[in-house]
């Protein structure tokens, strides 16, 4: 059977695009991720999540029309049945399941399936052709348990009361599941913030995150940062903002942390390797439950898990979607 979605993710009957990276007249926005989520766009479908995430992100106008969706509630569009499943990336994140005539598709979107209160946690679609992303796609990423690297983190600020703990998180989805892993771990102190993390923090509390006591670090001493978790974008633990931290340890919350090279030529003291997108396992675990015959894989290291499929007894193939490969923000 031939898919009714093109390769640059166009669902055919109904000429609407899946995260496409120009203007489009209709869109469907998987999360609020600037990889992924683009301003221009005629009319947009998405969660109300990520709706609220672009207007803070893009403005008001980020696109001419917006019709949110609720989770697991299917919407007829023409002949094509559209539903948004939960993916556990971030806030308000959607796979996109498509029924017509027969046949189901599912594109992930960026997905993580580990539990994390700060995004509604994944579900399964069953489906014949799964289009998944592969941003860990290589048995070398086997992901920790991240309350483990949080206790790491923990006994370091215990073990360096002097010293402020500047963690180096991406301002939407990974500073936010930063603060409350670390709450969750029972660390009630208050958490310092950088400029560009605040609204995005304060967004999130607004959709009914708790996230504990918030402080700008820009009004507080140098003295009072002794000992203090702060978090700040990636490009400024090494700029001049950090200058005026008490000799910090730098740390940066990212699955590339892994890689010890990178984590040594970036200058970072204390890698915590923290994912926001499934593990080679978890990438695996995920194509065998939803029973698929056809696999496109996306976004990442494709070609191991095209090998791994084929190797299963699967039809799959790489799709090269450069918008996807230029992102800043899919992180990790």
């Amino acid at each position: 059977m031939i898919p009714f979605l093109e390769r640059n993710l166009r669902i055919t009957p109904i000429d609407a695009y899946i995260d496409p990276p120009v203007p489009r007249a209709r869109a469907i926005i998987t999360h609020g991720h600037a990889d992924h989520a683009r301003a221009g766009h005629g009319a947009v479908l998405a969660t109300p999540d990520t709706i609220a995430i672009m207007k803070v992100r893009y403005g008001e106008d980020a696109a001419q029309r917006f019709q949110p969706l609720e989770f697991d509630t299917p919407l007829q569009v023409d002949d094509v049945s559209i539903t948004l499943k939960p993916a556990g990336h971030i806030l308000g994140s959607a796979q996109v399941l498509m029924e017509h005539k027969g046949q189901r598709i599912v594109v992930t979107g960026d997905y993580k399936r580990l539990p994390d209160r700060t995004a509604q946690p994944f579900e399964l679609a069953e489906c014949d052709l799964l289009v998944t992303e592969a941003t860990f796609g290589l048995p070398v990423f086997q992901h920790p348990r991240p309350l483990d690297e949080i206790g790491r983190l923990l006994r370091s600020v215990q073990t360096f009361p002097d010293r402020a703990h500047v963690i180096g998180s991406y301002a939407l989805g990974k500073a936010q599941r930063m603060i409350a892993l670390l709450r969750d771990a029972g660390y009630d102190a208050p958490i310092y913030l950088h400029g560009a993390m605040i609204r995005l923090c304060e967004l999130y509390v607004e959709r009914g995150i708790d996230l504990g006591e918030l402080r700008p670090s820009l009004e507080a001493s140098k003295a009072e940062l002794a000992g203090q978790v702060v978090i700040a974008p990636p490009s400024a633990i090494k700029d001049r903002w950090s200058r005026r931290l008490p000799d910090p340890v730098l740390a940066v919350a990212s699955g590339w942390m892994s890689v010890k090279q990178r984590a040594r030529q970036s200058g970072v003291e204390l890698p915590l390797v923290i994912s926001d997108h499934c593990d080679w396992n978890e990438l695996n675990q995920t194509i065998a439950e939803t029973g698929v015959s056809k696999v496109w894989v996306t976004h990442g290291r494709e070609d191991a898990l095209v090998y791994q499929c084929r190797k299963n007894g699967l039809e799959a193939e790489p799709l090269n979607i450069q918008a996807y490969e230029e992102g800043e923000e899919g992180d990790a």
